[in-house]
């Protein structure tokens, strides 16, 4: 597929074959993206599938998929294109060695497309098999402000100016994914120009649908119990609750185990995978791990 889904439930059911689990309010949003022609704006809690539907999305239709991961620093340069210096200054020198150099002339050759580096921004403008690309900008809140800003002029006219060069502008607009984990508030500008979606942890049913997408071998009782067991671990006193990515790591890491139910010991010695930082572990260690999962059994058994 290469075309834009005609509908929600089609943009669902292809998402479905990239197994993802996408709920209706995020397939809307999603397929008004595409239709429209407008960035979509993702924002919510690390490891909700955020990335992962630039990826699915890109694999669904067949299209590129071009990922700029931001970062702090990040500036308009490194993101669109740089110059291959290395490559220049060996042209000079064999020019100076051969002693045919017409300086204005090198200077002209030195500044082509033969010595352009392009980065994602650039990558994203140019035509690709398959149709327009996903852009994906990952994590737009490790940016700043003047990032922000020239974000903002690049995503309203699709093109990025290269002084040497000109103005490049996408044949056809790419479909944009931008994510943020909310670790600052992102200027209302840049969020005004995009199609905004607020991205939660699943409900337990969702969660298990997920799960089941995801590693399918897991045994029904042992995802019932990882789902309710991460999804009671988020209503905890954590430094960073756990991910939809961390309850299908942790149920992998399960499996590779041949384990079949949970159990204090098993949580104990797992937990580095749905738990990153040493404070959060300490707190599940010993009887906390034991009563949590008392706890979620006897939920589960009521249900």
């Amino acid at each position: 597929m290469s075309e834009i889904p005609a509908s929600i439930d089609a943009v669902q059911d292809a998402l479905a074959g990239q197994d993802y689990v996408c709920g209706r309010a995020l397939a809307t949003v999603a397929f008004l993206s595409m239709k429209l022609g407008r960035p979509l704006f993702l924002e919510g809690e690390a490891g909700t599938g955020k990335t992962e539907i630039a990826k699915a999305i890109a694999a669904a239709l067949g299209r590129k998929l071009i990922r700029l991961q931001c970062y702090e620093g990040l500036d308009a340069a490194s993101a669109v294109y740089e110059w291959n210096f290395a490559e220049q200054m060996i042209a000079i020198r064999t020019a100076e060695a051969t002693g045919g150099a017409d300086r204005d002339a090198l200077k002209t050759e030195l500044f082509t497309e033969d010595y352009l580096i392009s980065r994602p921004l650039l990558d994203a403008m140019r035509p690709q098999p398959g149709g327009a690309p996903v852009l994906l900008i990952d994590e737009i809140d490790r940016t700043d402000a003047p990032f922000e800003a020239f974000l903002l002029e690049a995503l309203s006219d699709f093109a990025v100016t290269i002084p040497e060069l000109g103005t490049i502008r996408a044949p056809e607009p790419p479909i944009v994914i931008l994510t943020s984990n909310r670790t600052r508030e992102v200027h209302d500008a840049l969020k005004r120009r995009c199609l905004y979606h607020w991205v939660d942890y699943p409900d337990f049913d969702r969660e298990i649908e997920i799960l089941h997408a995801r590693a399918p071998e897991a045994a029904e009782n042992l995802s019932r119990e990882v789902v309710a067991f991460v999804q009671a671990l988020r209503g905890e006193d954590l430094f960073k609750k756990p991910g939809v990515a961390e309850t299908i790591d942790w149920a992998k890491c399960l499996l590779a185990l041949d384990m079949i139910e949970l159990s204090p010991q098993v949580i104990a010695d797992t937990l580095g995978a749905i738990l990153k930082y040493q404070d959060d572990i300490q707190k599940l260690q010993g009887a906390e791990a034991t009563q949590l999962l008392d706890k979620v059994r006897a939920e589960l058994n009521a249900a």
